[in-house]
């Protein structure tokens, strides 16, 4: 009775007439930044940040969360007509889709992954609200050295689980920790890593940090490999999948969204992960595994199921805890924190309309999504021609004007410019920036709960290992990390990532 009673509350505030205005909003342009190669969601939220102070807290996060998942849709069209995914998901997708299309049936296979996707977004979104309420209620009992342990677990993980070496993964945790300590200490009031500086006395401004590391850094590096993108076909024909391929799509996207269901919950997993590995299983389960990489439709099905499923469950973590999944879950928190809300189980208490608005808007986006995906897919194909010399310069003055007007503050423009240097930097040497942004959204948060921990233990250590959650919480984050640093494990994960890139 419960869940209905929330569930009522949350499609009242996801029905209003400016949430439906912004949903919509969301998934056209989550589809739009998904179609056009070098843009990702992850950029396109940290660069509409600035847009979330004039709405409420509940119409921000139902656009922003409608961008992330409208960006799984759109990222399957481009890796089905051009052979390159405008979301770094579809990757897998584009390696049967592409053969589709070149087949003729470039229409079924959009439409199978339209479907798929749907199907799996309505399943994940039920998940989360049922696993919402539970799991909000056990983090009520959490107190400092639990949460402190979690959050250590959440960062180790994002560790494991990252693209590339892991000495570089656990390297941007700790820079990205670094940059959350400067401002002032807010026990002793003293200056922290400032350099002098007075417009990061307070700390550094969260918007200007993930545009730089993401929005600008994404701009540089695209420019610097523009690339000739030519399209299969002009016109799409024969748009509705057979009898056949519905048989043959059932299977795959059902244990698509059963393993992106799981592993969207895991940080630094995601719809990414997700996909990849729906589409090893399936080659593996197969009886015709040699189909695969001409055109198999359980290799557009299962995929395209996973990226969704894993992209909306990647929530449930945010929601109920207060700690983020992803790079975008992390911009999700900055965004809830922008409007002065702190993260954590007390949001389902203190903001239910928030809460479950949020979660009820995901089914109405995904209806959205269907609905838009293959009446315009002709539109997609045409915006594919637009070259990146017009396209970019247009973000970066929207970035600007967007950064500038959050403090009217002239040296945010600068910290947007140095960050993008240092994403920039990054790139080149092969380290991933999203667990940069985890650690710096985290570190705050692990820095205060590990003082009211102490304090409340009067300097004893041994809290941490004494309380039984927080003792279990840090020998799986322990294990995490002997795991991934046994040769074995090191040999499989980089043959995972490499398969996958």
């Amino acid at each position: 009775m419960d869940l209905l009673q929330n569930l009522a509350i949350g499609f009242g505030a996801s029905l209003e007439p400016v949430n439906l205005l912004y949903c919509f909003l969301g998934v056209l342009l989550g589809t739009l930044i998904g179609v056009l190669p070098g843009i990702g969601p992850t950029a396109t939220i940290a660069m509409l940040l600035p847009i979330t102070f004039g709405l409420k807290p509940e119409t921000s996060l139902i656009m922003l969360a409608g961008i992330y998942y409208g960006a799984q849709y759109g990222g399957s069209t481009t890796a089905i007509l051009i052979n390159l995914p405008g979301e770094s998901s579809s990757a897998v997708t584009a390696i049967d889709g592409y053969q589709m299309a070149r087949q003729g049936r470039a229409g079924p296979a959009l439409a199978i992954a339209a479907l798929g996707s749907f199907f799996a977004g309505t399943v994940a979104t039920l998940l989360v609200a049922l696993f919402a309420l539970p799991l909000t209620e056990l983090a009520l009992k959490f107190g400092p050295a639990e949460y402190f342990s979690l959050i250590f677990l959440g960062l180790i993980a994002s560790v494991a689980l990252a693209h590339g070496s892991v000495l570089k993964a656990l390297a941007m945790i700790t820079l990205g920790l670094l940059f959350g300590l400067v401002g002032t200490d807010v026990t002793s009031g003293a200056q922290r890593f400032t350099l002098g500086i007075p417009d990061i006395s307070d700390k550094l401004e969260f918007v200007s940090v993930a545009i730089g590391v993401f929005g600008l850094a994404e701009i540089l590096k695209n420019l610097e490999n523009e690339t000739d993108r030519a399209v299969v076909v002009k016109k799409i024909t024969h748009l509705w999948p057979t009898r056949d391929d519905f048989r043959q799509m059932v299977g795959p996207v059902l244990r698509g969204t059963a393993l992106g269901s799981a592993l969207g919950i895991l940080p630094g997993g995601g719809a990414i992960l997700s996909s990849f590995a729906a589409y090893t299983v399936e080659k593996r389960i197969s009886k015709n595994p040699g189909s695969f990489g001409k055109g198999a439709i359980a290799g557009v099905a299962a995929p395209e199921s996973a990226n969704n499923a894993g992209a909306q469950t990647s929530f449930i973590p945010m929601l109920t805890l207060g700690i983020p999944a992803n790079a975008v879950m992390a911009l999700m928190v900055g965004a809830m924190i922008i409007q002065g809300i702190q993260p954590g189980p007390n949001v389902a208490t203190e903001q239910p309309q928030l809460f479950w608005g949020v979660i009820t808007s995901m089914w109405i986006g995904n209806l959205m999504l269907v609905l838009l995906n293959l009446p315009l897919v002709g539109l997609w194909v045409r915006l594919l021609t637009i070259p990146y010399t017009i396209l970019f310069p247009a973000i970066l003055v929207f970035c600007s004007i967007g950064v500038f007007s959050v403090n009217s503050n002239v040296f945010d423009l600068y910290t947007v410019a140095f960050f993008g240097l240092v994403g920039y930097v990054l790139i080149k040497l092969g380290c991933e920036p999203a667990p940069l942004l985890l650690g710096f959204v985290l570190g705050p948060m692990l820095e205060e709960n590990l003082r009211r921990a102490m304090t409340i233990s009067r300097g004893d250590w041994t809290v941490f290992v004494t309380r039984p959650i927080s003792a279990a919480l840090l020998i799986v984050a322990f294990l995490v990390l002997t795991l991934v640093f046994l040769p074995s494990i090191r040999a499989k994960r980089e043959e995972v990532f490499q398969e996958e890139g």
